[in-house]
């Protein structure tokens, strides 16, 4: 029915250039931010002299020296902290990751008996497809695959941020828009790292899979599936263990810190201080940074394996079947441009040009891929083509496509987008805790409504211009931007930190003013990164049920069937069950850590007067232990809502502490009845908006791609728990 206007050379060429591009480009901004020295000379370097962190703005009553040690030994601690809980962590996964492909092996590798003969084809009876041990063999490589590069992404992430907060702190010394840089590059470190390695690493995965494969495009791309299983498990044991490692520190510096003793937050005299800035980047960058890896490589998966078994799949045409991989390309291209003109062009003079700032490359980035996609379709899609509609042919046109793709990135933007009312939470905090609490619940369930209009348009246009395969280009649409979304997300952490360590440092309450600000844009533009992951979910897991209808033949699913109703409501009940778990474990972790830092304050003579200093590392070992033995249960296993709930409680507090209008001025000033309400308000919310509610979105799509992965074994043997009701 037509080719592209490309041949298969350009596919063949611009992905993996593109994502090398993407790669060298993340690699340039960490070389940018190591030319911060950490260090108070000024040391030459090959493009003359390097910025030292000392210079424009020395602080009356501050030695620069102390200043610059203290700094250096806080980012070491954070770090160590970080890199010891990660490694930690990685070894659990490690068995697991051995463990779950052992039995993806065997499940899929049992189908037909182990066998090693070629079957018939499941599309195409006539034409003799690969073995089923293949499927197997393939499959588990490729859940292997996407498990070491969620890995590998969330550290690389983890580590770059820890390398950037200390160099933040000290840039801010020099104004608000040289600290704004040097977070933001650092957080497109993580951003295009990410974006770059999992295209790159699926491209030649496909590449290698049909150097075996040849003309079977369906095993091929049944077997790629395994990818997004690897990146999904991953993020879901990065995302719980990180959640509560980072509440626990948290709940437990915030309870003891701020109401009972009345200190600052991040005050140095906290025990649980560096745990808690080490919890920001195990937690919401590489927690993070796994979750959208793993949206992404399902999304992709889901569109290949619906395209393998439509025209694309087999009239053979690669171009046309690489449309995903095209539109993640140029989502990496925009990105990179997007970056270069905040980094190059525009420049915060104040501190409320900061989240304007960040709101803006959004809107950018986003008008520039519409433009992107209609280049795509143009020349990567026939004009006409057939698509795989639940047992039906159903005849699409590129600029479908176009629509299909465009309205998730545009829906996207919307639920991002959404806001929480900070001012009205703020001010319930007057009568106390309790009324702060009903009303971030209430502000929760209302904030689900635009999202879900807008996840209800997109799943309705994308469906019906272009069936399943649109509503999987839809979900890769939301996320065609992930390198920016990324970069904004990976910079509230690094601002956080900076802040923490300002005041670690003893730094003037100046540039602890620009730090908060910093943080404070970061606070509420980490809501978008946690927005696009949600609504992204809701699509992919669409996109995959889509795919495991199309594999398992199924034409239609009866609701009335006893069997397909216990299903739905049993599918319902999950998510309770596994927020239950995961607040119930930063509840076990957090009382741990209420207790150790209690018992410091009570029995370390000089440790308020801040005549001895803390001991931290106990708080770090408790907060690592607690989430990695926690972790387990709900791994081994309502995410709008709990995320908007916890974020607004989370600004409330944020917006009396800042004081930066009269009316924040009013209710506050920090140790007020109305701050301390609010502070209670953000330690119920903190496990809601950080552990619960982003891992749902995971549990969701991981049920979703281990149906699709493990469908060949359901086709075979049905449901083992009814066989035998």
């Amino acid at each position: 029915m037509g080719s592209a206007l490309v041949g298969e050379l350009f596919a063949y060429i611009f992905i993996p250039v593109i994502a090398v591009i993407g790669i060298v480009f993340a690699l340039y901004q960490w070389f940018l931010v190591s030319r911060i020295r950490l260090s108070l000379d000024r040391q030459p370097s090959e493009g003359g002299i390097a910025e030292a962190l000392l210079g424009h703005e020395e602080e009356e009553g501050v030695d620069a020296n102390v200043v610059v040690t203290k700094c250096c030994e806080i980012q070491n601690a954070i770090s160590i902290g970080a890199t010891s809980f990660l490694f930690t962590q990685y070894k659990y996964l490690g068995v697991f990751m051995v463990v779950f492909g052992a039995i993806i092996f065997l499940f899929l590798g049992s189908v037909k008996g182990f066998s090693t003969q070629p079957e018939p084809c499941a599309y195409d009876e006539q034409k003799l497809c690969k073995p089923a041990l293949a499927n197997a063999v393939f499959s588990t490589i490729a859940f292997l695959l996407g498990a070491l590069t969620s890995v590998f992404s969330g550290f690389l992430g983890m580590k770059i941020a820890t390398y950037a907060n200390a160099r933040t702190t000290l840039e801010a010394r020099k104004g608000v828009n040289r600290a704004f840089i040097v977070a933001f590059r650092s957080g497109s470190v993580m951003g295009f790292l990410l974006a770059a390695n999992g295209l790159l690493v699926l491209f030649v995965a496909i590449y290698l899979f049909k150097l075996y494969y040849g003309d079977d495009w369906e095993g091929l791309y049944e077997a790629i599936t395994g990818y997004g299983l690897g990146g999904s498990s991953m993020a879901l044991f990065g995302r719980v263990g990180g959640g509560i490692y980072t509440k626990a520190a948290d709940v437990g510096a915030d309870l003891v810190g701020k109401v009972e003793k009345n200190i600052p937050e991040d005050d140095p005299r906290n025990p649980a201080v560096i745990a808690d800035n080490v919890g920001d980047n195990v937690g919401d960058i590489a927690g993070m940074g796994s979750d959208l890896f793993g949206s992404y490589a399902e999304s992709s998966c889901a569109a290949l394996f619906v395209a393998s078994i439509s025209s694309f799949g087999v009239d053979h045409d690669f171009t046309a079947m690489s449309f995903p991989l095209l539109v993640s390309s140029m989502g990496i291209l925009v990105c990179m441009i997007t970056t270069l003109l905040t980094t190059q062009l525009f420049e915060i003079k104040t501190e409320k040009e900061i989240e304007p700032m960040l709101k803006r490359q959004l809107i950018i980035s986003t008008v520039l891929m519409t433009i992107g996609i209609a280049i795509v379709c143009l020349i990567g899609l026939p004009s006409t083509f057939e698509l795989f509609d639940l047992g039906a042919k159903k005849t699409v046109k590129n600029w479908h496509l176009f629509f299909a793709v465009s309205i998730g990135l545009w829906m996207g933007l919307i639920i991002g987008y959404i806001t929480e009312p900070v001012r009205d939470v703020a001010d319930s905090c007057r009568t106390g805790a309790a009324t702060n609490v009903i009303f971030g619940l209430a502000l929760g369930y209302k904030s689900v409504i635009i999202p879900i209009f807008a996840i209800a348009v997109a799943i309705y246009v994308s469906f019906t211009l272009a069936a399943m395969y649109g509503v999987a280009m839809a979900a890769l649409g939301m996320l065609s931007t992930i390198a920016i979304g990324l970069t904004i997300d990976a910079y509230g952490p690094i601002s956080d930190n900076a802040g923490g360590i300002a005041e670690m440092a003893g730094m003037s309450r100046e540039i602890r003013h620009r730090t908060d600000a910093l943080d404070a844009a970061g606070n509420t533009t980490a809501a978008i990164g946690k927005g696009f992951a949600i609504g992204s979910a809701a699509l992919v897991s669409l996109a995959l049920f889509g795919a495991f209808v199309s594999r398992a033949s199924l034409k239609t699913v009866d609701l009335l069937s006893p069997k397909v109703f216990i299903g739905l409501i049993v599918g319902a009940m999950l998510p309770y069950w596994f927020s239950s778990m995961t607040m119930k474990s930063v509840g076990s972790a957090a009382l741990k850590m209420v207790e150790e830092v209690r018992r410091q304050f009570n029995t370390t003579p000089g440790l308020m007067e801040g005549h001895v200093k803390p001991d931290y590392a106990n708080c770090v070992r408790i907060s690592t232990d607690a989430s990695l033995r926690e972790m387990i249960p709900p791994g081994a296993l309502v995410a709008i809502s709990a995320s908007n709930t916890g974020g607004a409680w989370d600004n409330a507090k944020k917006y009396i502490e800042a004081g930066t209008t009269d009316h924040a001025r009013a209710l506050g000033p920090k140790g007020s009845d109305a701050h301390k309400a609010a502070v209670i308000g953000d330690t119920v919310g903190d496990p809601l908006k950080d552990t619960s509610g982003p891992s749902l979105n995971i549990l969701i799509k991981l049920m979703a791609v281990e149906s699709l992965v493990f469908a060949p074994f359901f086709a075979a043997h049905g449901g083992l728990l009814f066989k035998y009701l």
